[in-house]
């Protein structure tokens, strides 16, 4: 884990709500189906505009901190969302300090492995303080990295 300045990013794509505890019960979790939609051959095909290959995963909207709702949107990076297909949003990821965990190996054990060390981070009070207003998941070839914004550190210059 490192902190990173991450930059500023405009994902498309299709977006749920929801929460860690309905993750954890098979009959609540719609993650699954929004990743299936997501994967899907052709799924962002008709999305203009594509900065890149890679699939990108939006969290925000956080009701209080990592027990509560959010909304999660899995989409594609572009230069400009002026025209949306149907059924997708569009969400502006800022630039801002990240904590910066990498995910490597067999998915998607690696990417739960990242966000359970970002969880013992927020529930161990270290600094820099997790924000709760938007992380995003990068999905690329290599693996996945995790961006996980962070409260201002005060006495930095």
């Amino acid at each position: 884990m490192i902190t990173v300045d991450r930059p500023e990013a405009l994902v498309v794509g299709y977006a749920v709500r929801t929460s860690n505890a309905a993750e954890a019960d098979p009959a609540r979790a719609q993650l699954p189906g929004l990743w299936a939609r997501a994967g899907a051959p052709g799924a962002f095909a008709h999305v203009p505009g594509r900065v890149d290959e890679n699939l990108y995963a939006v969290l925000t909207d956080y009701e209080s901190d990592h027990r509560g709702a959010y909304t999660q949107v899995v989409g594609v990076a572009v230069h400009t969302a002026a025209r949306l297909p149907e059924g997708m949003v569009a969400v502006r990821v800022p630039g801002v300090p990240c904590l910066l965990f990498e995910a490597r190996g067999p998915m998607p054990g690696a990417l739960l492995d990242a966000w359970q060390q970002a969880w013992k981070h927020t529930e161990s009070g270290a600094a820099p303080a997790r924000a709760f207003t938007t992380d995003l998941e990068v999905h690329h070839p290599g693996g996945t990295d995790l961006y996980v914004a962070t409260l201002p550190s005060f006495g930095d210059s």
